[in-house]
């Protein structure tokens, strides 16, 4: 009897020791898990103009034409329809491609050379068919990640997209993402759309331009409300306020999903603009320093009047240069105003946009100038080129 006793006591010791060792395990585990954001992580932005000290370029390599599907038929101009029914899923034209690629190698050059850290996305094979349970298709790009990410404070957030060739955009940016979140970053991926066909208007009636006026002032676009989406593109922050626009690629449910994610500590403010064809804002409304903006004339902004009451400074940059004969397959001229600002008195711009660097030289802002007019028919000037990881300062209220 004493035997077993013993035997009992020893047991129940030893079932103790381990519980107490697993919960302590358990524990440690947890501490590591909940602990807080590292001083030196490398994310942390509020704005589009405090001094920029990391930033992810985007790469050429690869790029292939979207297929001509209904979403890609409403965010580009008739002119250039015969290109995307001939390209679709093929290489953009390769001379051109070949030109693009030395322009932007030469812009990471510059921005190194002003004392940014330069970080690019992998190398994808664009042009592979891929199919889900709703839709096939070809990829498109990783050139433009202001499309794709969006950085507030220490968190990137990942966002869903609109088009179907660009469903699988991010798997191009996933290894510099988990070295930031390795630094202690925020990391946060947008619910992904199936992209079924009942997220488009198929039967969305664009013929001239006269008919997107129509449309956009009636508040039609191709996206439905169907599930959220949004491009990242047509989000810009001015610390805790962030602007927004209903687009063809951005629907209200995207906007109500980025509103609830920011809350409370940003507000999202949804502005809309006279135009026919609303895809990303920072070619209509770009935000340049604290109360400083550019508002391009052709687009007027219906809520101007609530930056210039909070005192901001409005300007309505001058007329683009760039020629009528140079392709621009996914864009206007207006990328002429899609300036990267290096910090409050330094903006990178385009080199043969002379009227434009005067309108900065006046307002004490040095210019940096890049030729980058191949790598404009891509779709973007050097803000869509670019996402911008670190700047140095801290979240302000600008509009209150």
């Amino acid at each position: 009897k004493l035997r077993r006793v013993f035997t009992g006591w020893v047991q129940r010791t030893f079932q103790s020791t381990q519980a107490a060792a697993a919960s302590q395990n358990t524990c440690a585990a947890d501490d590591k898990a909940t602990s807080p954001v590292p001083k030196d992580c490398l994310v942390c932005s509020y704005n589009e103009w405090d001094p920029l000290e990391e930033v992810i370029v985007g790469r050429a390599e690869n790029a292939c034409v979207p297929p001509f599907s209904v979403e890609v038929k409403a965010n580009t101009y008739e002119k250039y329809w015969g290109f995307y029914q001939k390209f679709g899923g093929h290489s953009f034209p390769r001379d051109h491609l070949k030109k693009a690629i030395a322009e932007i190698e030469e812009m990471c050059n510059i921005l190194k050379g002003e004392g940014v850290i330069v970080k690019r996305p992998d190398p994808v094979d664009w042009s592979v068919k891929y199919k889900t349970p709703d839709f096939e298709s070809t990829g498109m790009y990783a050139a433009m990640p202001r499309d794709i990410l969006l950085v507030v404070g220490n968190e990137i957030i990942e966002a869903p997209m609109a088009w179907r060739a660009r469903f699988f955009e991010y798997r191009a940016y996933r290894r510099l993402i988990k070295d930031y979140f390795n630094s202690g970053a925020k990391w946060t991926t947008a619910p992904k759309p199936t992209m079924a066909d009942e997220l488009y208007d198929q039967n969305y009636p664009i013929h001239s331009v006269e008919d997107r006026h129509k449309l956009a002032a009636q508040g039609k676009f191709v996206t439905t409300e169907f599930e959220p989406c949004f491009d990242a593109a047509d989000f810009i922050r001015a610390g805790r306020d962030i602007f927004v626009q209903r687009s063809q690629v951005t629907n209200y449910m995207g906007i109500e999903w980025m509103r609830r994610h920011l809350a409370p500590d940003y507000r999202v403010h949804i502005i809309s603009f006279k135009d026919p064809n609303p895809m990303h804002i920072d070619a209509t409304f770009n935000i340049i320093g604290p109360g400083l903006v550019l508002s391009n004339p052709d687009r007027p902004c219906h809520q101007i009047e609530l930056f210039r009451k909070a005192g901001w400074t409005v300007i309505q940059p001058p007329v683009p240069l760039i020629p009528d004969d140079h392709p621009l397959w996914m864009s206007s001229k207006w990328l002429s105003m899609n300036v990267l600002m290096l910090d409050e008195k330094r903006v990178m711009v385009d080199a043969n946009e002379t009227s434009i660097q005067k309108m900065f030289e006046k307002l004490g802002i040095s210019t940096i100038k890049v030729n980058i007019r191949h790598a404009n028919s891509l779709g973007g000037g050097f803000h869509c080129w670019t996402c911008d990881i670190r700047r140095r300062g801290t979240l302000q209220s600008y509009l209150d």
